[in-house]
Protein backbone atom coordinates (compact mmCIF):
# COMPACT_ATOMS: atom_id res chain seq x y z
CA UNK A 1 0.00 0.00 0.00
CA UNK A 2 1.32 3.36 -0.88
CA UNK A 3 1.02 6.27 1.58
CA UNK A 4 1.55 9.78 1.37
CA UNK A 5 3.63 11.89 4.40
CA UNK A 6 3.20 15.32 5.51
CA UNK A 7 6.82 17.03 5.18
CA UNK A 8 6.96 17.62 9.14
CA UNK A 9 6.20 13.52 9.06
CA UNK A 10 9.33 13.25 6.27
CA UNK A 11 11.65 15.06 8.07
CA UNK A 12 10.97 13.03 11.56
CA UNK A 13 13.55 11.37 13.31
CA UNK A 14 11.82 8.09 12.80
CA UNK A 15 13.88 6.07 9.83
CA UNK A 16 10.77 4.31 9.27
CA UNK A 17 8.91 7.54 8.41
CA UNK A 18 11.41 8.71 6.07
CA UNK A 19 11.05 7.91 2.47
CA UNK A 20 13.17 8.73 -0.66
CA UNK A 21 12.08 11.55 -2.73
CA UNK A 22 12.88 11.84 -6.11
CA UNK A 23 15.17 14.69 -8.00
CA UNK A 24 12.12 16.56 -9.09
CA UNK A 25 10.67 17.29 -5.36
CA UNK A 26 11.43 20.82 -4.43
CA UNK A 27 12.21 19.03 -0.75
CA UNK A 28 15.16 16.53 -2.13
CA UNK A 29 18.69 17.43 -1.69
CA UNK A 30 19.73 17.73 -5.13
CA UNK A 31 22.94 18.39 -6.45
CA UNK A 32 23.46 18.93 -10.01
CA UNK A 33 26.76 17.64 -11.78
CA UNK A 34 27.79 17.65 -15.07
CA UNK A 35 25.10 14.99 -16.86
CA UNK A 36 24.06 13.72 -13.43
CA UNK A 37 21.65 14.68 -10.40
CA UNK A 38 22.64 13.45 -6.83
CA UNK A 39 20.08 13.08 -4.59
CA UNK A 40 20.76 12.43 -0.99
CA UNK A 41 19.38 9.39 0.73
CA UNK A 42 20.69 9.37 3.74
CA UNK A 43 23.81 8.59 5.78
CA UNK A 44 26.60 10.87 8.06
CA UNK A 45 29.80 9.29 6.85
CA UNK A 46 29.16 8.14 4.46
CA UNK A 47 26.53 10.46 2.52
CA UNK A 48 24.67 7.86 0.31
CA UNK A 49 23.29 9.53 -3.07
CA UNK A 50 21.23 8.05 -5.77
CA UNK A 51 22.72 9.42 -9.11
CA UNK A 52 20.07 10.07 -11.74
CA UNK A 53 21.23 10.25 -15.08
CA UNK A 54 18.32 11.78 -17.79
CA UNK A 55 15.20 10.78 -15.98
CA UNK A 56 16.82 7.19 -14.57
CA UNK A 57 18.55 6.22 -11.73
CA UNK A 58 21.76 4.57 -12.12
CA UNK A 59 23.14 4.00 -8.66
CA UNK A 60 24.77 5.02 -5.43
CA UNK A 61 27.59 6.80 -4.81
CA UNK A 62 28.88 7.67 -1.01
CA UNK A 63 30.71 11.01 0.22
CA UNK A 64 33.36 9.92 2.62
CA UNK A 65 35.10 12.98 4.42
CA UNK A 66 38.68 12.24 1.76
CA UNK A 67 37.04 10.92 -0.58
CA UNK A 68 33.97 9.28 -2.79
CA UNK A 69 33.16 5.96 -3.80
CA UNK A 70 30.43 4.02 -6.18
CA UNK A 71 30.74 0.43 -4.45
CA UNK A 72 31.13 -1.20 -8.01
CA UNK A 73 34.49 -0.90 -7.48
CA UNK A 74 37.01 -0.03 -5.60
CA UNK A 75 37.98 2.78 -6.23
CA UNK A 76 38.65 6.39 -4.31
CA UNK A 77 37.69 9.41 -6.27
CA UNK A 78 38.49 12.90 -5.58
CA UNK A 79 35.02 14.51 -7.07
CA UNK A 80 31.50 13.78 -6.98
CA UNK A 81 31.40 13.68 -11.01
CA UNK A 82 34.79 11.29 -10.88
CA UNK A 83 32.54 8.66 -8.66
CA UNK A 84 29.53 9.17 -10.86
CA UNK A 85 31.11 8.78 -14.15
CA UNK A 86 32.95 5.63 -12.76
CA UNK A 87 29.98 4.24 -11.82
CA UNK A 88 28.03 4.95 -15.19
CA UNK A 89 31.22 3.28 -17.31
CA UNK A 90 30.75 0.28 -15.36
CA UNK A 91 26.87 -0.48 -15.48
CA UNK A 92 27.58 0.69 -19.19
CA UNK A 93 30.20 -1.76 -19.84
CA UNK A 94 28.51 -4.58 -17.66
CA UNK A 95 25.22 -4.29 -20.00
CA UNK A 96 22.99 -2.69 -16.86
CA UNK A 97 22.44 0.10 -18.82
CA UNK A 98 22.20 0.68 -22.76
CA UNK A 99 23.59 3.56 -24.01
CA UNK A 100 21.48 6.29 -25.04
CA UNK A 101 22.34 6.13 -28.68
CA UNK A 102 20.22 2.36 -28.46
CA UNK A 103 16.70 2.37 -30.16
CA UNK A 104 13.83 2.56 -28.31
CA UNK A 105 12.57 -1.08 -27.71
CA UNK A 106 10.04 -2.18 -29.66
CA UNK A 107 6.46 -3.06 -29.02
CA UNK A 108 6.85 -6.48 -29.28
CA UNK A 109 9.89 -6.45 -27.26
CA UNK A 110 8.11 -4.37 -24.30
CA UNK A 111 5.51 -7.21 -24.54
CA UNK A 112 8.54 -9.51 -23.21
CA UNK A 113 8.91 -7.76 -20.46
CA UNK A 114 7.94 -8.32 -16.92
CA UNK A 115 4.81 -6.05 -16.11
CA UNK A 116 6.65 -4.89 -12.83
CA UNK A 117 9.80 -3.42 -15.26
CA UNK A 118 8.21 -1.44 -17.50
CA UNK A 119 7.59 2.37 -17.30
CA UNK A 120 5.10 4.85 -17.31
CA UNK A 121 6.03 5.70 -20.94
CA UNK A 122 6.37 2.26 -22.34
CA UNK A 123 2.57 1.17 -20.53
CA UNK A 124 1.50 4.24 -22.87
CA UNK A 125 3.12 2.55 -25.73
CA UNK A 126 1.23 -0.43 -25.44
CA UNK A 127 -1.92 1.17 -24.69
CA UNK A 128 -1.92 2.44 -27.72
CA UNK A 129 -0.26 -0.75 -30.01
CA UNK A 130 -2.25 -2.34 -32.16
CA UNK A 131 -0.51 -5.86 -33.25
CA UNK A 132 -0.63 -6.41 -36.79
CA UNK A 133 -1.61 -10.17 -37.59
CA UNK A 134 -0.99 -10.81 -40.69
CA UNK A 135 0.73 -14.58 -40.36
CA UNK A 136 -2.42 -16.08 -37.91
CA UNK A 137 -4.33 -19.28 -39.11
CA UNK A 138 -7.65 -19.84 -37.57
CA UNK A 139 -7.81 -23.40 -36.15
Amino acid sequence: MITTLSLQEAQSDNPLEKILLPPTDPNAEVMEIPGYKLVYVNGACPRNYRVYKAHSMIGVIFQHIPHWSNGVDSLRYTKSIDAAVGLDDFMTMTGRLTATTEQAPTEEELLDKEFDALTSDEWERLKRYVPQAKHLIAA
